[in-house]
């Protein structure tokens, strides 16, 4: 069975893939309860629960915000775990990190930032630390006619409860990213 037969039997409709990373792959879709939005299929041999986790934590404690990406349910089908997901109709923060040619006013970059710190602030508020931020991992987001566009922390495969009670004994992230 391949990934467009499981969003199917989940009563979704695929529209188109999004991204394929080494963990799985994201696909458009297409539902008449949830509209549009994206779902991550895992490869069996690579899921780790943690991204559910991280998510449902959030969800949980009631603490969902316009600047972390909205997880909407998680299931296991031909023991194949996925993932439905708020979809964020633009790309990643990639489009304006790696094009140097596009120059954008300090007023715009200081209100993606402070809208990546608020999203960050929030996740760390429900006592997880997501411990992957790059800028992969946050997306862009412009709500239909609003003109407007905000981030969305994604990608919480990393994410990790607090622990109050020791120091870090080992790395976890993207090289270029970590903070040490």
């Amino acid at each position: 069975m391949d990934y467009e037969d499981i969003i199917r039997s989940n009563g979704l409709v695929p529209i188109r893939i999004l991204g394929r990373g080494q963990y799985g792959c994201v696909y458009l879709v297409y539902g008449t309860e949830v509209k549009i939005i994206a779902v991550k299929i895992f490869q069996k041999e690579k899921f780790n629960p943690r991204e559910f986790d991280a998510a449902f934590e959030l969800n949980r404690k009631g603490l969902s915000n316009i600047f972390i990406l909205r997880y909407i349910s998680s299931n296991i089908n031909w023991n194949i775990p996925l993932l439905k997901m708020e979809y964020a109709n633009m790309q990643t923060l990639n489009i304006i990190a790696k094009q140097h040619q596009i120059t954008l006013p300090s007023y715009t970059l200081r209100a993606l930032m402070k809208q990546i710190l608020e999203g960050i602030r929030v996740f760390h508020t429900s006592g997880l630390i997501h411990r992957d931020i790059k800028c992969d991992n946050i997306l862009l987001h412009s709500p239909s006619g609003s003109g407007r566009v905000y981030v969305k922390i994604s990608d919480f495969g990393f994410a990790k409860k607090d622990d109050q009670t020791g120091g870090q004994t080992y790395l976890k992230g993207t090289l270029p990213y970590m903070v040490y």
